[in-house]
């Protein structure tokens, strides 16, 4: 059994190598993190998963972005141990957040993943956003926290400033 909570600073540096050891510490040099650069992001909605011991077992973090004018959540990354996965946990991740995101006002999320995996939890392509190069089109995908909230919704991806 796993429990989550919000991830805090003293998470913070076994988090990033929880996400250096699943994806590579050259992870950060995708276009996805030029739009995190001095952003901060969403902490209500970072969280960590962790077994009975304590041992840390998977995370996940948000980021906010706009689409043309219209916030939005950047989910990603998320990642669980090697010796954790197929136990479920990033479906839990997942799910549980994106319930205290819509919880909290937000309206879209967006990723840069597989169709196939993301479409289990409500994401579908999104043809007419466009993320900075070299990203792969296809693999940009959103989630609809409230009815319709990607109709109309066109444009490139920028980087979150406050209004």
């Amino acid at each position: 059994m796993y429990a989550l909570s919000v991830e805090t600073d003293p998470d913070f540096f076994e988090v990033e190598a929880l996400f250096d050891l699943c994806f590579a510490p050259g992870r950060e040099a995708l276009s996805s993190y030029r739009l995190r650069d001095d952003v901060p992001s969403v902490a209500a909605l970072n969280h960590v998963a962790r077994d009975a011991e304590g041992i840390l077992a998977g995370a996940i973090r948000y980021w906010p972005v706009r689409v043309a004018t219209a916030p939005a959540l950047l989910l990603g990354p998320v990642a669980v141990h090697p010796t954790r996965q197929g136990e479920g946990l990033a479906a839990m991740l997942i799910r549980e957040t994106l319930a205290i995101a819509r919880h909290a006002g937000w309206e879209r999320v967006m990723l840069v993943g597989d169709a196939p995996y993301y479409g289990k939890f409500g994401f579908r392509q999104l043809p007419d956003v466009t993320m900075p190069p070299p990203t792969n089109p296809d693999r940009v995908l959103g989630h609809a926290l409230t009815d319709a909230a990607w109709d109309g919704v066109t444009g490139g991806v920028t980087r979150w400033q406050a209004d």
